[in-house]
């Protein structure tokens, strides 16, 4: 047991902690970018820190967990002093030997490691829940119903400085992979463009490459490289532009409904594989896709099963033998269902006997999506990277807006909040990341540029 994390800890309290991570302007790294401060707030028996990191071609939370092992227990404790969790997981694929090693000696007696097999989608929380704890969060419900708190590895270590070093989050590491001189995971400041950051790993290596932020699976294709880093960019992957990744996502939402109207056999492959059907949700791809085709076999539950969609992809990228996108019919569903204020309500099911036995082997995975030749290390960087110039989106998370504190021709230094929300309000505040004066303040964004 280590005693001196044990003792750190001890010395702040729950509303403290929670008030540090607000003031830090943490949100959810994985992608979603809920605010920390509000997930705080739900008082449960167990956090779990999901780092498993199951996107191929990504390698951020492996490589922190081995840099700042200490640091991530001490903001498990954190996180559970404030949401009164008497259990702390971190759940790490076996293939993470690294850093198994480092945090293994550090673990206090209420923190274990939960060893995940290397299957996608294991890093989906519901599905990491199930794993861990073998709990089964019902669909359309949040963590929180059957008692867990989840962050991912980032996240966590935000927490901790928050809290010891009221340090807000101002660098965002992310991975750069794939049709890259020099693949790498390096640390940015927010605001800096995606072009710089793809020329710190030495520009591409391919004619007409495209673009997708975050993984290959889950991430979205990046219409600008002057698009900003934010709070929640895990990556930027570079593929050839007549890959499969980048031309699926290339396609307008009228020619995925037409092609999935011309094609579909109803063969049930998306069903059967679909994480979250297998495990007990009634959501059932192929029924969604012949709703959307045929509308008389609709019935209001099934399409608002939509809603329990996790866009892991599984359905279109890797069970869909005939080249259907369920997951954009799923996601064109959401959009409308949520637009009418709509909420879906269901029974949990019965897991599938063969739930466990269906979920993808990476290796296969990678093979799948015609990434072996992409498929690379990429070590942390060491180097403190910084820019010229950081354009600050005034939303980088789920809720609202943050309001400017700042006016065009303010100097500003790094860690200087200027954007906020009102106390009550869902959201998170913005840092300035680099020492400047504000050039621009508009209702998107507030750029800084070094001065």
């Amino acid at each position: 047991m280590n005693t001196a994390l044990n003792t750190e800890s001890s010395c702040y309290d729950a509303l403290t902690i929670r008030d540090a991570v607000r003031a830090a302007g943490v949100v959810g790294a994985g992608g979603a970018g809920f605010p920390t401060h509000i997930k705080l707030q739900a008082q449960v028996d167990t956090f779990l820190v999901n780092a498993a990191e199951c996107e191929p071609l990504l390698k951020v939370d492996q490589q922190l967990m081995v840099q700042q092992a200490d640091r991530l227990i001490r903001g498990v404790q954190y996180a559970m002093k404030a949401t009164g969790a008497s259990e702390g997981i971190i759940a790490l694929k076996e293939k993470y030997q690294p850093a198994i090693h480092a945090l293994t000696p550090l673990l206090p007696t209420a923190i274990r490691l939960h060893i995940l097999p290397d299957v996608y989608p294991a890093g989906d929380e519901v599905l990491t829940i199930w794993m861990a704890t073998g709990r089964r969060v019902p669909p359309a419900a949040l963590p929180v119903s059957v008692g867990v708190v989840v962050n991912n590895v980032q996240t966590v270590l935000n927490i901790a400085r928050a809290v010891e070093q009221q340090y807000p989050v101002t660098r965002r590491t992310l991975t750069v992979n794939g049709a890259v001189a020099k693949p790498l995971t390096l640390t940015v400041p927010v605001g800096m463009s995606l072009r710089e950051v793809l020329a710190l790993a030495g520009g591409t290596t391919v004619d007409s490459p495209g673009f997708i932020n975050g993984g290959p699976m889950m991430g979205s294709l990046i219409a600008s490289l002057d698009s900003p880093v934010t709070k929640t960019t895990g990556g930027l992957l570079v593929l050839p532009g007549s890959h499969p990744l980048i031309q699926r996502r290339m396609q307008d939402e009228r020619t995925v409904l037409s092609v999935a109207r011309t094609v579909c056999e109803q063969c049930r492959l998306c069903t059967d594989l679909c994480p979250r059907h297998l495990i007990g949700h009634a959501l059932s791809p192929h029924l969604l896709v012949r709703a959307v085709n045929f509308q008389h076999t609709a019935t209001p539950q099934m399409l608002l099963s939509a809603l329990t969609c996790s866009e892991c992809s599984v359905c279109e990228s890797v069970a869909c033998p005939v080249g259907i996108s369920p997951m954009r019919i799923n996601r064109m569903l959401k959009r409308e269902l949520r637009a009418q204020n709509l909420r879906y309500e269901g029974p949990l099911n019965p897991a599938d006997e063969m739930a466990k036995y269906r979920l993808i082997p990476v290796k296969r995975l990678i093979a799948r999506l015609g990434l072996s030749p992409w498929y690379q290390e990429a070590p942390l960087s060491e180097v403190a990277f910084t820019t010229e110039k950081t354009t600050l989106l005034l939303r980088q998370h789920i809720g609202v807006s943050a309001t400017p504190c700042v006016q065009t021709g303010d100097r500003v230094v790094r860690g200087q909040c200027v954007a906020d929300i009102p106390p009550n309000a869902p959201g998170a505040p913005v840092h300035a990341s680099i020492d400047g004066i504000v050039s621009d303040v508009t209702e998107q964004a507030i750029t800084v540029v070094r001065g």
